[in-house]
């Protein structure tokens, strides 16, 4: 009987003595407490254990919580994303003019061709929504899983591994060491996503939140920063 107890603990555990970075960066063991079945991959929804439902009020289309992601760029709805739609985007998240064009053309250039509906590359650099599965890039967490489905369990490791300052907050300097410990060779666009999310999100103290990182997965983050800089620009005109 003791030996069953000791055989199940071991079975369970998620820490190796021989490993010490696995003590470093350890993984949650209570999320079924939050969110039925977090290891499963959710095709529509973005759940925490905060939010187990996923974002309230967001509507989700039918759409992968990827293609819910890269849908606000969509500026005209057709499904397809030209790079002036992206260039638009930015700026109405409030990146400057010239930050706006660099992200704009380096997003079309990589993420243009794979999601391409034939062989024959074209001049307008669309990106098609159909296919964003395509583009995930490498160097990330596994939260959006090779369809584009959401991970909630991939996306709890994430500050549970790395979020040492403040619960459920990263620094910068967290982020970065998230983005060493994931990375993948020869992936420049993976190395400095998670930068970019934190030049939009963080907050007065520096920090960018669970909240904020799991919205950026649906999507929900871009439409309340572009309400809000709206709102900003209506008040100083």
């Amino acid at each position: 009987m003791a030996r069953d107890v000791s055989m199940e603990k071991e079975s369970m555990t998620s820490e190796a003595l021989n490993a010490p970075v696995t003590a470093q960066r350890r993984v949650r063991d209570d999320l079924e407490d939050y969110i039925p079945k977090p290891y499963m991959s959710r095709a529509l929804v973005a759940p925490d254990t905060s939010h187990p439902h996923g974002t309230r009020g967001h509507r989700h289309n039918n759409l992968t919580v990827l293609q819910q992601h890269c849908a606000f760029f969509d500026q005209d709805g057709d499904g397809i994303i030209y790079p002036w739609e992206t260039y638009m985007g930015m700026r109405a998240l409030g990146f400057n003019i010239v930050a706006s064009v660099i992200m704009a053309i380096g997003i079309a250039l990589a993420m243009s061709y794979p999601t391409q509906p034939n062989w024959f590359p074209s001049l307008l650099f669309p990106i098609y929504i159909h296919n964003v599965h395509r583009i995930k890039h490498g160097s990330d967490s596994g939260t959006y899983d090779t369809e584009g489905r959401y991970v909630a369990a991939n996306l709890e490791n994430i500050f549970s591994k790395y979020a040492k300052t403040k619960p459920e907050h990263l620094t910068l300097g967290e982020i970065w060491e998230m983005t060493e410990g994931n990375r993948d060779a020869f992936d420049p666009y993976g190395w400095w996503s998670g930068g970019i999310l934190y030049i939009l999100a963080r907050d007065g103290e520096g920090f960018l939140s669970k909240e904020a990182v799991r919205r950026c997965y649906d999507g929900s983050l871009f439409e309340y920063c572009a309400k809000v800089q709206a709102g900003v620009h209506s008040k100083t005109t």
